[in-house]
């Protein structure tokens, strides 16, 4: 496998570098304090087409693939995690299976405004009682004249204050587990959906995290997914899919504090001497850029075998599980580096810290992950 990016792609990772620096970095801290969702650089990068960078252009989208998507992803976690949360969890957690599983006419109503940016996507999926256990669903969906009436709450959802499509699954059959998993699309304008709260968090606090209620939701049949009974497969390819985004964000979170923990270690003097001249500091470093490298090679081929049709369920999940360790392991050494700076406010490197944590819970615990590696394992072998 050749990793080597082409001159599209390079030109690519130039732009996005180049506007993360120049209009995403200068916010960062700010709407992290405020927990806001950044508007007017959401439809910078919409403009730049980077909202649907995987999508086919005749859906409004870009045209590449999941190379391109990890690109985007990783150069925007280097300055803001919280963004790079808002983007993938629209267009890539949300919006991919929607495109996969949708008809012709559900793209152009969904796909295509989500692919331009002019509407921003959700997945709704963990309940209250139902966080890693995809196949348990307490939301129902009853069949009516025309359509299904949902009941229910989700709650941890990325984009939920924003979102104007929603991907919800819902169950026709508590009974049958998983095979009653429905998929559904439900429009921020429909009667008995309502966002019930906000969550403030520790980190990506700029990312709206949401508590949704469905109280007698009607749903018309055209906005149903797939078949009726396909919602789990639906929830768990996407999930899949979307630890490829989540190893990149945290290579891209990694990044961001190492780069700033060598620029420190260089000008910060300490017995008349740059604290990089320490074999202590230069350890430090070299871990942080070893594991780095292992995380960026894991990344590219989970995303270069999902990219080319290949299984790669087992190399997501190991790209994901290392990468959100990596991220923890570098931010909290950057931190370290910075000493007393690094655990104040007017110094980036608290905010990584605190953005790293969530790599090693959403998508899939740490836990889970090497749950799906071993069972890869027990059945494939290496």
């Amino acid at each position: 496998m050749d990793f080597s990016l082409t001159e599209p792609q390079k030109m690519l990772k130039t732009m996005v570098r180049e506007l993360a620096d120049k209009e995403l970095e200068p916010i960062a801290a700010e709407i992290d304090e405020q927990a806001r969702f950044p508007a007017k650089q959401f439809c910078m990068m919409a403009e730049l087409g980077l909202t649907g960078i995987a999508f086919p252009e005749r859906y409004g989208g870009g045209g590449g693939g999941k190379i391109e998507e990890i690109i985007i992803d990783e150069e925007i976690a280097r300055v803001s995690a919280a963004i790079s949360t808002i983007l993938f969890a629209s267009s890539g957690l949300a919006g991919w299976p929607i495109y996969n599983y949708s008809t012709e006419e559900q793209r152009q109503r969904f796909v295509v405004p989500i692919a331009e940016g002019r509407k921003i996507a959700s997945f709704a999926l963990t309940e209250p009682g139902a966080g890693s256990d995809a196949a348990v669903s307490e939301t129902t969906a009853m069949r009516r004249k025309g359509g299904y009436v949902l009941n229910g709450t989700k709650v941890f959802i990325s984009n939920g204050a924003e979102a104007e499509i929603i991907l919800v699954f819902a169950t026709l059959d508590r009974a049958l587990k998983h095979k009653g998993v429905t998929g559904f699309i439900v429009e921020k304008a429909m009667p008995g959906f309502r966002v019930a709260k906000l969550e403030h968090k520790l980190g990506i606090r700029a990312s709206s995290t949401a508590e949704l209620v469905f109280s007698d939701c009607f749903v018309p049949d055209g906005n149903r997914l797939d078949g009726e009974g396909e919602g789990f497969k639906i929830a768990i390819t996407a999930i899949d899919a979307s630890r490829v985004s989540v190893a990149a964000q945290g290579l891209g979170i990694a990044r961001g504090a190492f780069e700033r923990a060598l620029a420190y270690a260089k000008e910060r003097r300490q017995f008349d001497a740059p604290i990089i001249d320490n074999q202590a500091i230069q350890w430090m470093l070299a871990d942080m850029a070893t594991q780095m490298d292992a995380a960026r090679l894991l990344t590219y081929r989970a995303a270069y075998l999902q990219e080319h049709g290949q299984p790669f369920i087992r190399e997501a999940s190991m790209a994901k599980l290392f990468s959100a360790e990596a991220a923890m392991f570098v931010t909290t050494k950057a931190l370290q580096i910075h000493g007393g700076y690094g655990y104040i406010k007017s110094f980036p490197l608290e905010r990584y810290f605190r953005d790293a944590r969530i790599l090693e819970i959403y998508e899939g615990t740490s836990e889970m992950q090497r749950r799906t590696i071993a069972r890869q394992l027990m059945r494939d072998g290496m």
